[in-house]
């Protein structure tokens, strides 16, 4: 019973670990906490579902689903952040919250507020090792997501783009004196968290199998909680946090009960944060920069 909630909470870990990661993209760069992020997780899965209700294959209804995910990614660059630049950081980031609410009332008015049945893409698939039960959908997700993470991890600490991110990381202005073209790489972030948390969204939707217009609150909520568990702006630290996120969650379900899930998820936030003030993976000196 308790390996298999253990394999049950690592494999919904690996979505939190995605919106995490999203996060720590737009706040360990752009020091921007952008709540558009778990408005795009919804679109994801709603627009997903909504295309193949529509008579879209998956696949190709999955990757309309990311488009529209970055475009509105990119809206949120253009309106909500490159504006304010240089102001007060508490504006952009109330105008993301804007964005949240919008794509979630569109998403309303064109599908409802009850919650919509995701069609079974494999069904009745899974391993079994020993006592364990692993759907294939949710080892597939696994493993995405760590080779995603593991992918970015190495572009980030290997190519000279990715020392042009965590150049504009440490100091903007120094990378201007680089002569690292902004204006460029910083759309292309907000597409890169886009894509992460809309295709955490089509996991989501995969995996369990249902989708509504506020699927991204609470999933969104948990990711900037394991962002900091696991330490702000390290991305493997996100890793860490969002499987000790889902771990906390699946196991307070099943051994205390459903009802006093948040309080489990966010008191160990709490407590860590207490113990450990800088996240599991963060420096003490000062905030680690991916």
């Amino acid at each position: 019973m308790l390996a298999q909630q253990i394999v049950n909470g690592l494999m919904l870990g690996a979505i939190y670990m995605l919106v995490a990661v999203a996060f720590t993209l737009a706040i360990g760069v752009l020091n921007f906490l952008n709540f558009s992020l778990p408005g795009l997780f919804m679109v994801g899965g709603m627009l997903a579902f909504g295309l193949m209700k529509a008579g879209w294959p998956f696949l190709i209804a999955a990757a309309g689903a990311l488009a529209a995910a970055a475009f509105v990614s990119l809206l949120v660059e253009r309106f909500a952040y490159r504006p304010m630049q240089g102001g007060d950081p508490e504006v952009p980031m109330v105008s993301s919250l804007g964005f949240l609410v919008l794509l979630e009332n569109l998403m309303l008015i064109q599908y409802g507020s009850d919650q919509q049945a995701f069609p079974a893409l494999l069904p009745d698939l899974n391993i079994r090792l020993g006592g364990l039960v692993i759907g294939i959908a949710q080892l597939i997700s696994l493993a995405l997501s760590l080779g995603l993470v593991a992918f970015l991890s190495w572009y980030l600490s290997s190519t000279a783009g990715g020392r042009r991110i965590r150049t504009v990381a440490e100091n903007r202005e120094t990378a201007l004196l680089m002569g690292i073209d902004i204006s460029r790489l910083v759309p292309q972030l907000f597409i890169a968290s886009a894509l992460l948390a809309a295709l955490a969204g089509i996991l989501f939707a995969v995996n369990y199998q249902q989708v509504s217009p506020f699927m991204g609150e609470g999933v969104g909520f948990k990711g900037v909680a394991a962002m900091i568990v696991g330490g702000m702006g390290s991305i493997w630290g996100a890793v860490l946090g969002g499987l000790v996120i889902g771990l906390a969650e699946v196991l307070s379900i099943s051994f205390i009960g459903a009802d006093v899930v948040n309080i489990s998820v966010y008191g160990l936030l709490l407590l860590i944060l207490i113990v450990r003030p800088q996240g599991l993976m963060g420096r003490a000196a000062s905030r680690e920069k991916l």
